[in-house]
């Protein structure tokens, strides 16, 4: 996960995980609650700061969650197929903030293509690929500025192990498979 402003610098101290609610994240990119719920159990980007387990529980959405959140919103808007987005976010998910501001995504509203220089940019614009564009960079900034004024937490901690590990005992019930039993 990478919790980082666009020069690489922590969006909160270091050590520290924030993340966003899905409701949270919802106003923040401007989608509904049914939409990012749909995302996320067809696993087109799943929060990676916790899941949902179960009724009740809440997803928490990491900065750079919220980031390609919006970039899937954008594209849709553009028109582009969820079968297209799905593929453009497989190549994004593993990309750090960092990574991120460095693109730029082009779109003929069928195909999305990754640029990294202003030269790519302009080669797909005389080939006549781009229609719209999308920099990662601005989509970076404004997220930053909408998540400033609302509420963030930090994931619970790991629930605690039911018996202090000194008196844990682990019994066998029955032979261990591929032992054959010893005569005592």
């Amino acid at each position: 996960m990478d919790h980082s402003d666009p020069a690489g610098r922590p969006a909160v101290p270091h050590g520290q995980v924030r993340g966003w609610r899905g409701t949270t994240a919802c106003r923040v990119v401007g989608i509904t609650y049914r939409q990012l719920d749909y995302w996320a159990r067809t696993g087109l980007l799943e929060p990676s700061i916790r899941r949902a387990n179960g009724s009740g529980s809440n997803r928490l959405y990491s900065f750079r969650d919220i980031v390609v959140l919006n970039v899937i919103k954008r594209l849709l808007d553009a028109g582009v197929s969820l079968q297209n987005i799905r593929k453009a976010v497989d190549a994004l998910r593993s990309r750090s903030v960092k990574d991120l501001v460095e693109i730029t995504l082009m779109s003929d509203g069928t195909t999305v293509y990754e640029c990294r220089s202003a030269a790519e940019v302009i080669d797909l614009l005389r080939g006549g690929q781009g229609v719209f564009g999308i920099a990662v960079r601005t989509t970076v900034t404004d997220v930053m500025g909408r998540l400033a004024a609302l509420p963030g937490e930090a994931p619970a901690p790991a629930p605690a192990p039911l018996h202090p590990p000194e008196q844990t005992h682990v019994r066998h019930i029955g032979p261990v498979p591929g032992r054959r039993p010893t005569a005592s």
